[in-house]
């Protein structure tokens, strides 16, 4: 069985989901919430396959709902289900590790279906959000380029010697510089490219081969 815990903040569409999840044989709906610190409580206590969230709640909102859950379980998969089609609201979401993305307008084959990928390890996202995810993942490239252009050349030489696993204090010799102005531009670069440790920003310089 598919166990799936239902937050909405609204009752009625609460019961219709709830109901026609009952319809199908391998799927059970365990709980229900109508607001995001119960359904951070139901989470911990039924501990669900599926967290089935509506993105716009009063009080916590799904996103925080999301964010706050998988920082207490990793594991825990989610499905946004929402009205929303903004693209921003997407890429929030699988930022923050949903594994699903459905619209409110999904029929139930679809959404029944999108339950048993999830189940399995996949990825759900409605296909009206497909021409939406790839218009925000070419921004979030075209952000990331910008940034990397906003790099002063020490920073960049800096960065260089960080992905080549070089400390603080090699970097300073290597670069005739203070061990004090090293730590500055590393501070500077990870603020920069919105990355939180140096090995992430070895990492990233990797990955993008920015040298």
């Amino acid at each position: 069985m598919i166990r799936v815990l239902l937050v909405d903040d609204h009752t009625l569409f609460r019961s219709g989901i709830s109901a026609l999840l009952a319809s199908q044989d391998d799927i059970e709906v365990v709980g229900e919430a109508g607001e995001g610190s119960e359904a951070l409580k139901l989470v911990q206590t039924l501990q669900p396959d599926i967290m089935l969230l509506d993105l716009n709640m009063p009080g916590l909102s799904g996103l925080e709902v999301l964010k706050l859950t998988l920082e207490d379980n990793p594991q825990q998969a989610v499905i946004m289900l929402t009205l929303s089609e903004e693209s921003d609201d997407l890429l929030r979401a699988l930022q923050f590790g949903a594994k699903g993305y459905l619209l409110k307008n999904s029929d139930v084959d679809y959404l029944v279906n999108a339950l048993r990928l999830v189940v399995q390890g996949g990825t759900a996202i409605h296909p009206d959000m497909t021409s939406c995810l790839v218009a925000g993942l070419r921004q979030l490239k075209k952000e990331e380029v910008e940034e990397k252009e906003h790099l002063t050349p020490r920073e960049k030489e800096v960065l260089q010697l960080v992905a080549t696993g070089q400390s603080n204090k090699e970097i300073a010799r290597s670069l005739d510089i203070g061990e004090s102005t090293v730590k500055f531009h590393i501070q500077s670069i990870l603020r920069k490219l919105n990355l939180s440790s140096r090995v992430q920003a070895a990492v990233y310089a990797s990955q993008h081969k920015t040298f």
